[in-house]
């Protein structure tokens, strides 16, 4: 059973406002670089011209090429992701995940065995391995906001005092997997 692998496809309002945003922050930011020069850097049509270039293309242009292409590119990295397994260990779910080492978001896939959670990397990362947690150390299982804003994180504790925070598509279904996994009485999803 895969979880999580759906494109979420941006309707054109966001696109717009993003466009719009995008191409004000750009502006914005010449406007400071120009205020602290001892030249004038930068005339009026030359940063409305800049804003709406850059506007057009990160916020229009980048998100319709990673439409096209993004998927071909990300499913082929994903089906090449292996955990290491022992011999009676079978995987019962996988889904794309992210999961934090320090500042980096680890990009991967998470996958749920009969006996553990292994989360491994793909090529692309600085850090890069597998991280397994057996069922049996989780202590509890708390739902988190990825940058206080977006509902996809998952915040696992263990016996040991490690936190492992993840960023999942599905976050309902990951947890309720989990659930039925850990096997102790004191499982606690908040």
């Amino acid at each position: 059973m895969e979880i999580g692998t759906k494109m979420i496809k941006l309707n054109w309002k966001y696109r717009i406002i993003t466009a719009i945003l995008i191409g004000l922050l750009y502006v914005g930011v010449l406007m400071v670089f120009d205020y602290f020069s001892d030249e004038k850097l930068y005339s009026i049509n030359s940063l409305i011209f800049q804003g709406i270039f850059i506007g057009v293309i990160m916020g229009l242009g980048f998100p319709y090429v990673t439409e096209k292409f993004g998927t071909r590119f990300t499913s082929k990295i994903g089906k090449n992701i292996k955990p290491e397994l022992t011999h009676d260990e079978t995987i019962e779910i996988e889904g794309p995940a992210s999961l934090f080492r320090g500042m980096e978001g680890v990009g991967g896939k998470m996958f749920l065995t009969n006996k553990k959670i292994a989360f491994k990397s793909h090529k692309i990362n600085i850090q890069k391995g597998q991280t397994d947690i057996l069922y049996e150390n989780i202590t509890e299982i708390i739902k988190r906001k990825t940058a206080k804003l977006i509902n996809n994180g998952i915040r696992i504790k263990t016996k040991d005092g490690n936190e492992f925070d993840f960023v999942v598509n599905e976050r309902e279904k990951w947890i309720e997997k989990l659930n039925e996994k850990i096997t102790h009485d004191n499982t606690v999803c908040n």
